[in-house]
């Protein structure tokens, strides 16, 4: 049983999209556990975007937590451990809900060493294992200019390490056959941005999805930051490719 606490910066209408999902297949058992708290670096009143995703949170009757990092930030100018002492301040806020998992769902801040040890925190980033590092605009330019053969999206470990802790799970795609091969033939760099990005996005939220219900069910475990497989193997991530996939084929017919 998951026990999750959910950080979200709520800077966008994905943000309520992504909680909606993950909330209903909560609620359906599919995803055995629930979210506990939902944590947020904006407090009521800083977004109208963010206080739409508060005003979910409260309909869903979840606790929701909250710490301005943008007067924090101000608040400490000059204090060159701010940023390690904003950290601590949500820990604090965190700690009585015990959750077993901590995921970032568009928690758009760094986090830093100390509180990515203390819990096991996962996160989406929109390139395949191994893949380029950066935003998904960065991961997109540098599979066009390195001519990739395929693109993905995995969920991993944060760690200090930026994009580069443990795989937890992953899925890929192709992005040389059709329908990429005439834009490449081209040199039509735009368009093809635009559909490897396509082609990301509708994975992203079937990836989340899978991979809480691989790891509420046993068939993933993190572990000493090590990521075990059902019979406590080591694993370099669990390859959900065929069941996304199937699920983003299922979605557009």
């Amino acid at each position: 049983m998951l026990n999750i606490a959910w950080f979200s910066t709520g800077r966008d209408e994905a943000a309520r999209q992504l909680l909606q999902v993950v909330q209903e297949s909560i609620s359906t058992g599919a995803i055995k556990g629930g979210i506990s708290l939902v944590f947020s670096n904006r407090e009521p009143g800083e977004s109208r975007e963010s206080d739409l995703l508060f005003e979910l949170v409260h309909n869903y009757g979840i606790p929701l937590s909250y710490f301005s990092y943008r007067k924090f930030k101000v608040s400490m100018e000059g204090q060159e451990d701010w940023r390690l002492k904003y950290d601590r301040e949500v820990a604090g806020r965190i700690v009585k809900f015990s959750p077993s998992l901590c995921v970032l769902a568009g928690y758009m801040l760094i986090i830093g060493e100390e509180l990515c040890q203390k819990y096991n925190m996962i996160n989406l980033h929109p390139a395949p294992p191994g893949g380029p590092t950066g935003s998904w605009q960065e991961v997109i330019w540098t599979l066009i200019a390195n001519e990739a053969e395929e693109a993905g999206a995995m969920m991993h470990l944060v760690t200090p390490q930026l994009d580069r802790g443990p795989v937890i799970s992953y899925c890929l795609f192709p992005i040389k056959g059709k329908p990429f091969d005439q834009y490449w033939q081209k040199g039509d760099k735009e368009t093809l941005f635009k559909l490897i990005r396509q082609h990301e996005l509708a994975r992203e939220f079937p990836l989340i999805i899978s991979t809480l219900k691989a790891m509420s069910q046993g068939e993933i475990a993190i572990r000493n930051g090590k990521i075990l497989d059902a019979q406590k193997n080591i694993i370099q991530g669990y390859n959900l490719t065929e069941k996304v996939n199937r699920e983003v084929k299922e979605n557009t017919t």
